[in-house]
């Protein structure tokens, strides 16, 4: 089968690198001419670990091949992806749809044979409906059909979350765009990947109200690592406590500096704005993203209070280890270093940072910290090192070379990744998240 997929940025390029090595015939369109040139170079424009293996077996195959022109790349085209941005609306928080429209509209224009239309981007409930509207008042003579397909991914982990899925969601509204759909997911149906049929509107709302849980899940994690400093509790306990409840589960459980990244984010504001304009308020959700918000400057705070309070922190260095706003990713949006950083700087805090991947996209969003080769670097002369990135990097550092270098021997663990007895024991003042 021919696929095109419009839009090349995370969503697009990996689920057409993917669907590509299923065995089908993709084509990946971008407006962006840079972007599309680098790829023909084998230049991928986000890190995702092993994308660029994925992408370049298979356009030597000959399965997968990239363009800016979305008239050609249509053509005979049996499923036609769209997978560009949805970002969140500058004053009301609702997702941007002009380039879905857009797309809709183009898609239309130029339909040269039926086909399905699936958003794969992350959409309001009810978009489905409206690019139907725009692609039939194109005039289109051809049969065609609009589907939600959600996608599921996660930055880092995103080429097995496509391959084994724990459910692919397809909402579709006739028997034509249900036929197509299973035909570009036989080979996962193959593999008993389960697929959930739903209404069109019904798929839209699952994927927002599937961000929303885990940001609730993580949002809750850390509320109660809050109380357990206060009680004397272990928060790490308490997840693994009420992780091994089946009606629970251990996911997303690992308390921290709060959610970020291009979905949680983004979502939840989505979310609050549609239960808004339908009048069917979500408090929790509402709560979530109030709380996580406060949560990020909050662990500056906590930055802060390790050095002996704001007054005695003004002047002092502190190394970050950890940018992104999760390990094997470059993406930093919404990302917790940005207000831990900008905290410490209105301190007058002087900041060094290393990151594996992200510092390139880090250096335009906080000009004032120093971006360092490697995470020692950063570390000399620091009179505090902070963990705000969990990677493997970071998980074994050589506590007797970091005190060495550093001006003092403290350690902010953000995301619980050492024993505080392993490190007390290394002579350093140990802080981490929900434990004592």
């Amino acid at each position: 089968m021919k696929i095109a997929m419009v839009g090349s940025g995370y969503v697009g390029l990996v689920s057409g690198a993917c669907f590509a090595d299923f065995g089908h015939d993709v084509v990946c369109i971008d407006k962006d001419q840079s972007k599309i040139d680098r790829l023909h170079d084998g230049i991928m424009p986000i890190y995702e670990p092993g994308l660029d293996a994925l992408v370049e077996n298979n356009v030597r195959a000959g399965r997968l091949s990239f363009t800016t022109s979305l008239a050609e790349a249509i053509a005979d085209a049996s499923a036609i992806f769209i997978a560009v941005g949805t970002p969140s609306r500058r004053g009301d928080g609702h997702a941007d749809l002009t380039f879905v429209h857009a797309v809709a509209r183009e898609v239309g224009e130029n339909l040269s044979g039926d086909a399905v239309i699936v958003t794969k981007s992350t959409v309001p409930v009810g978009t489905g409906d409206e690019v139907e509207r725009i692609i039939g008042e194109t005039g289109t003579s051809h049969r065609f059909s609009v589907v939600s397909n959600p996608e599921f991914l996660r930055e880092g982990a995103a080429i097995g979350d496509f391959k084994r899925p724990d459910r692919i969601v397809i909402g579709a509204e006739d028997d034509f765009g249900r036929d197509i759909m299973r035909e570009v997911y036989r080979p996962l149906f193959l593999n008993e990947s389960p697929i959930l049929f739903t209404s069109r509107r019904t798929s839209e709302l699952i994927k927002y109200a599937a961000n929303a849980f885990l940001a609730t899940k993580i949002t809750f994690i850390n509320e109660m690592a809050d109380l357990c400093e206060k009680v004397g509790a272990n928060v790490q306990d308490v997840a693994r406590g009420i992780g091994m409840d089946n009606r629970i589960g251990p996911k997303f459980l690992h308390a921290g500096p709060g959610y970020g990244g291009s979905c949680f984010p983004k979502d939840t504001l989505a979310l609050l704005k549609t239960a808004e304009d339908y009048d069917s308020p979500t408090r929790i959700v509402e709560a979530v993203v109030k709380t996580n918000d406060s949560r990020k400057r909050a662990m500056g705070r906590k930055v802060l209070e390790a050095l002996g309070g704001a007054e005695a922190a003004r002047g002092r260095k502190v190394a970050l280890l950890g940018l992104t706003f999760k390990p094997n990713t470059d993406d930093m949006r919404d990302s917790p270093s940005i207000a831990i950083a900008q905290t410490l700087s209105d301190a007058g805090v002087e900041l060094a940072a290393f990151d594996p991947e992200g510092m390139e996209l880090a250096r335009p969003l906080m000009p004032e910290v120093t971006m360092c080769a490697d995470p020692y670097e950063a570390i000399t002369g620091a009179d505090a090192t902070v963990i705000v990135t969990e990677w493997d990097a970071f998980r074994a550092l050589d506590l007797k070379r970091v005190r060495e270098l550093a001006n003092a021997p403290v350690l902010v663990d953000l995301r619980n990744i050492y024993h505080p007895e392993d490190v007390r024991a290394a002579g350093f003042a140990y802080t981490s998240v929900g434990r004592l």
